[in-house]
């Protein structure tokens, strides 16, 4: 039971947290209100873990909201924006957040080129940053059960057109097991297990367990 060395970041073809930046954008109530692709409570509840695994994994975050400082919408989110507390947010007029300039240059200085998307619509505001993303060369992992579209038939085909560019579609839980990948890298299981289980109570086998003194060898998700 001896684990590999870590790979290289660089050459590693998965998510890792050396490789991968999260980007969010405009997840605020006017685009929460008008989904309709997918139950909006838990769409929040898995982009809000996502939010605390970039924490968990130290994995650089772009935040950007469209038109909040025209007064046209609010904010992101509380319950997502609190999770991001020392996180700017990059607010901009564009549907398409990559030709706003402060953005893109954030998106950047990540220094990463595997980026995990999540944005509101589906439509719009994830399908033409992440197609701009691809023809730039980077890779793009759209979180499909953190996103939502304003019909089912417009998130499907957004999604469909990101894939058929080169996008690798993803969703929370994988992308929270790819970073982690190894029970022996000790100093984010806790956080790892913690985020997942205020998400999924399908763990709570596991909180039971610990609440009561006792230890998993191999807590594996089942």
């Amino acid at each position: 039971m001896t684990s590999l060395p870590k790979r290289d970041p660089a050459k590693d073809h998965l998510l890792s947290p050396g490789n991968a930046a999260l980007v969010i954008i405009d997840y605020q109530p006017p685009q929460i209100y008008t989904v309709r692709s997918m139950n909006t409570g838990r769409m929040l509840n898995n982009m809000v873990a996502l939010a605390r695994l970039a924490r968990v994994f130290n994995v650089p975050t772009v935040l950007s909201t469209v038109n909040v400082q025209s007064g046209v919408n609010p904010d992101t989110v509380p319950q997502l924006r609190n999770e991001l507390p020392d996180i700017p947010s990059y607010d901009r007029t564009q549907i398409n957040a990559w030709e706003d300039r402060e953005f893109l240059d954030a998106v950047k200085a990540t220094g990463r080129r595997k980026l995990i998307m999540c944005a509101l619509w589906t439509e719009a505001c994830l399908l033409f940053p992440s197609l701009d993303a691809l023809n730039e060369g980077y890779q793009v992992f759209p979180v499909v059960d953190a996103l939502g579209g304003t019909t089912i038939e417009s998130h499907q085909n957004a999604l469909e057109r990101i894939n058929n560019a080169g996008a690798q579609p993803t969703t929370w839980n994988s992308v929270a097991c790819e970073l982690q990948r190894d029970w022996a890298r000790t100093e984010t299981v806790e956080g790892f297990l913690q985020t997942v289980i205020d998400q999924n109570e399908d763990w709570g086998w596991y909180e039971e367990l610990r609440g009561r003194g006792k230890r998993l060898q191999t807590p594996v998700p089942v």
